[in-house]
């Protein structure tokens, strides 16, 4: 039995241009997708079309030439999708990129064309009664613009984005941060990681959304952004097409299967431990942060956590490769209310970063793995953690507890070292800049990653002292609009910006960590006493808030003559909350008491 189907099409970067005859293909791939499931089915296909605006709208060149070196930017330094990859002469590239990120860079900085794309939408879900609206590239650019400001407008519709750059960085820092579920039955993200044209992946924590992987390399094209690849998968058949088409015994199955996952709502702990003792070069091994990892291990057993929800990763299987893959284990699928935490002992450094022109600019805080070499590609990074938190639920509970510091060993010609792991000389250099009437190296001054947040109260808690280091944990990729615009954006769209974890830091920015040694086993003293903080609290039947835990971490350091601070960093409502993992989950009297070791008898520097 025939059944009515209504879809709206919206074309991606340059079609008029790149592809005059993709109607035609789109409704091929699209008929060919429905009749794979309904063979009889007809769907009514439509299009919008929207060019003509782009034309009418001259860029302004300098703010357009400054959105699309950060997207250009974001193509490469994040490690997906190099827009230029492959490219096999220079004459196609200014083009190439007219069509592709200069019309995603146009529409980020013209407000006014944002508009009138925006109302082209809108009287066009007017002019009919569209089931599904099918946006790929920048089409899903515009479409999201306009659900998220009229959320009306695809309610009860699915949504289905393809070959997207929602998720780029460059992207969501237009929208304050942060991209929203939508109030349609059903959003379908899908991502093909061999496309090169800005494209993320995207992460919403809502039932109605899901993202599909895509994966295909269509032969000789450089690009691999093809609409009818993605719209003709059999990832998509079995996931899109088998939810839109209205096919009772299809929608039967979906309806079971959602059913079934919304069978167990209970919140969810997962942890994951890191500690890396025996970094390749001696001189860098530390002594304690595997037992690090056992104690807290055992800590947050004694608070509730399961055995299996627990995860540890240690010195040379804890690489940056392995590490990533168990943070996308720790902050898949969470919900609100789950509970996440990532604890990590071992060495923190920074890592000056070149800009797009090959200049340095500015500073990366990172957590060194095993095999860290001074590169973005074998540390820890914001910029790619950021991508795993900044959208998780804001009624979930991520700690990152880090016992590590990152002050960069960058030295003064007759002056002090600064405090932190010791840089190769040319990873130093990119720093220093020749100061000629003194005759020395002195620190260059980076320009500000954000001036008005930088002169901020909190402004060093975020991007250092020098204003110009990108913290983890802090999500500064994806705020870089001025505070008054980023509040106004923030305001208009009705979120708090990326999600921030709950921060509990070994020491404050420029301070080391310190190695304790308990009798003959070493531990860091900053873990050691967060342990008989945490220990002694739950004895007494308490539950401290994280402020209050901090606070009473720093006074065990302080009596124990440690120059160390701990820094505790989150939004003011969580971090005045009690712990989610505290006393009330405890099996206390099922841990015997501590036996009294010798005293502290020496330190080691945690750099």
């Amino acid at each position: 039995m025939s059944t009515r189907l209504s879809l709206l099409c919206v074309h991606g970067v340059g079609h008029a241009e790149i592809d005059a005859e993709f109607r035609k293909s789109w409704s091929e791939a699209i008929i060919r997708a429905v009749q794979s499931v309904d063979q009889s089915l007809n769907p009514a296909i439509d299009f919008l079309s929207y060019d003509d605006l782009f034309d009418k709208s001259p860029p302004n060149l300098v703010t357009y030439g400054i959105a699309l070196a950060k997207l250009l930017a974001s193509a490469t330094v994040h490690g997906i999708g190099d827009l230029l990859a492959g490219t096999r002469g220079l004459d196609d590239v200014p083009t190439l990129i007219r069509w592709t990120a200069g019309m995603v860079a146009q529409w980020s900085v013209d407000e006014q064309l944002q508009a009138a794309l925006r109302g082209a939408v809108l009287d066009k879900l007017k002019s009919g009664n569209y089931d599904v609206v099918l946006a790929h590239s920048l089409g899903s650019l515009i479409c999201y613009d306009t659900f998220v400001r009229n959320p009306a407008a695809i309610r009860d519709k699915v949504f289905v984005t393809f070959g997207s750059q929602i998720g780029n960085p460059a992207v969501r820092d237009i929208f304050a941060g942060r991209i929203q579920d939508l109030p349609c039955r059903k959003w379908y993200h899908l991502f093909n990681r061999e496309d090169r044209v800005l494209t993320y992946p995207l992460e919403i924590a809502a039932d109605n959304f899901q993202q599909v992987l895509t994966p295909f390399d269509v032969p000789n094209d450089l690009l691999n952004h093809n609409a009818t690849w993605y719209l003709s998968r059999p990832e998509t058949v079995a996931t899109v097409w088998h939810d839109v088409v209205p096919v009772p015994a299809s929608r039967s199955i979906v309806s079971a299967a959602r059913g079934i996952a919304r069978i167990d709502t209970r919140p969810t702990r997962r942890a994951l431990l890191i500690g890396i003792n025996d970094y390749p070069k001696p001189a860098d091994r530390l002594e304690g942060c595997v037992n690090d990892v056992f104690l807290m291990s055992s800590v947050l057993q004694e608070s509730g956590f399961k055995p299996d929800e627990i995860r540890v990763v240690l010195n040379e299987r804890a690489t940056a490769q392995g590490i990533m893959e168990r943070l996308h284990w720790l902050l898949e699928g969470v919900r609100d209310g789950d509970q996440r935490m990532l604890f990590y002992s071992g060495h923190g450094a920074q890592i000056p970063r070149y800009n797009p022109s090959g200049a340095p600019d500015s500073v990366d805080e990172c957590l060194v793995p095993y095999d860290f070499d001074w590169t973005p590609e074998r540390a820890i990074l914001d910029r790619q953690f950021c991508q795993l938190y900044s959208q998780l639920p804001y009624d979930c509970y991520f700690v990152a507890m880090l016992d590590c510091c990152h002050s960069g060993g960058m030295t003064r010609d007759g002056g002090p070292r600064i405090r932190g792991l010791t840089p190769p000389d040319d990873i130093r250099h990119r720093a220093l800049r020749w100061e000629a009437s003194e005759g020395m190296w002195v620190p260059r001054e980076f320009p500000p990653l954000n001036e008005s947040l930088s002169k901020s109260k909190n402004g060093a808690d975020y991007l250092g002292d020098n204003g110009a280091t990108e913290r983890l944990g802090r999500s500064m990729a994806l705020r870089t609009q001025p505070d008054k615009e980023y509040n106004k954006t923030r305001a208009e769209l009705g979120h708090h910006g990326p999600y921030l974890p709950i921060l509990l830091e070994a020491c404050q920015e420029q301070e080391l960590s310190y190695e304790y040694r308990d009798g003959v086993t070493s531990y860091g003293a900053y873990t050691f006493c967060m342990a008989k903080v945490l220990r002694e609290q739950r004895d007494r039947g308490a539950n401290p808030s994280f402020q209050e835990l901090s606070e009473l971490v720093t006074a065990k350091l302080r009596r124990l003559k440690y120059n160390q601070t701990p820094n505790l960093v989150g939004a003011k409502k969580r971090v005045s909350a009690k712990i989610p993992w505290g006393a009330a989950d405890a099996g206390r009297g099922q841990r015997r008491a501590p036996k009294k070791r010798a005293a502290k008898t020496g330190r080691k520097k945690r750099r």
